[in-house]
């Protein structure tokens, strides 16, 4: 199977298609390449986007030669010549720091900032931090991430104009729509055959909750980022970023999170098994020789 044909997909993402593989399989972008895909037409223009992108790099204490090789691209004219262009190959870190400071009037930069962003929180959640964690760990790990941004986003959603407890379960509803394919904080409630007491956040898997955790920072970020006013403003916000990462979930051929499967074990039973490992832990051995 082709790296650029993922199963379940509908369609190849415009972002995937292009993406490109050195000698020793190591992933790249042409900016070029890249530049096209997001509608520039003028690479002076594009240029901007690049050095802005590099200072940010640089910003955030990564080596900017890491992800972006100045290289040369060469083009076929139609006299059957080549000629030489001025060129970079990014890696999927710069291509999305690029994406960040595109033209955002662009939808396809909308959808190049949720694709970019996704790959890179994938490849984070692969990284030593995880590596070692078993799928109950990692859901414990995620879910507590996710009650610290929710708590971030509450905050922008009431500052946005979202105020009573009415209102945000409206807005946290936009968001599961967008998301789940216009299914509510219910109905998906309904379809993991919860108790009435039961939260379905703790009844995700690590897949499912890493993708509500996306749908949460990204819709805290456009909120402040955009300063959003107004109830409805803000739940079309968070229903359009559920929708973006739907749509990301989609092209990258993954499963639609309402057709995730229900873990067997909630959240809370993991704490409680994770307390007690703690505790036994700490006991000291009966076989422990005395100091």
């Amino acid at each position: 199977m082709s790296d650029q044909q993922m199963p379940g997909a509908g369609h190849v993402s415009p972002f995937e298609s292009i993406r490109l593989t050195d000698e020793e399989d190591h992933e790249y972008w042409s900016a070029r390449d890249l530049a096209t895909v997001l509608g520039y037409t003028n690479w002076r223009n594009f240029k901007y986007a690049i050095e802005k992108a590099m200072q940010a790099c640089q910003n955030s204490n990564h080596e900017t030669s890491d992800h972006f090789d100045a290289s040369i691209k060469m083009v076929q004219l139609g006299s059957g010549a080549q000629r030489e262009l001025e060129d970079v190959h990014l890696s999927r870190y710069a291509c999305y720091l690029i994406v960040q400071n595109a033209d955002p009037s662009k939808e396809i930069v909308a959808l190049g900032q949720t694709y970019f962003a996704v790959q890179t929180r994938r490849a984070e959640m692969a990284d030593d931090e995880l590596a070692g964690l078993t799928e109950d760990q990692k859901r414990l790990y995620v879910r507590a991430q996710l009650a610290e941004h929710n708590r971030l986003l509450a905050a922008a959603a009431n500052d946005a104009g979202v105020i009573t407890s009415r209102d945000f379960a409206i807005f946290q509803d936009h968001g599961y729509m967008g998301l789940y394919g216009g299914l509510k904080a219910r109905d998906i409630h309904v379809r993991k055959a919860l108790k009435k007491s039961q939260q379905i956040l703790d009844h995700m898997g690590s897949t499912e909750l890493a993708a509500n955790l996306f749908r949460a920072t990204q819709t805290e970020e456009k909120l402040r980022r955009e300063n959003i006013q107004g109830k409805a403003e803000a739940n079309q916000t968070h229903f359009a970023v559920g929708r973006k990462v739907r749509q990301t979930i989609e092209e990258l051929g993954g499963t639609m999170p309402e057709d995730l499967p229900t873990p067997p074990k909630s959240i809370k039973q993991i704490e409680r098994v994770e307390k007690q490992r703690a505790m036994s832990d700490m006991q000291p051995s009966l076989f422990d020789d005395d100091e």
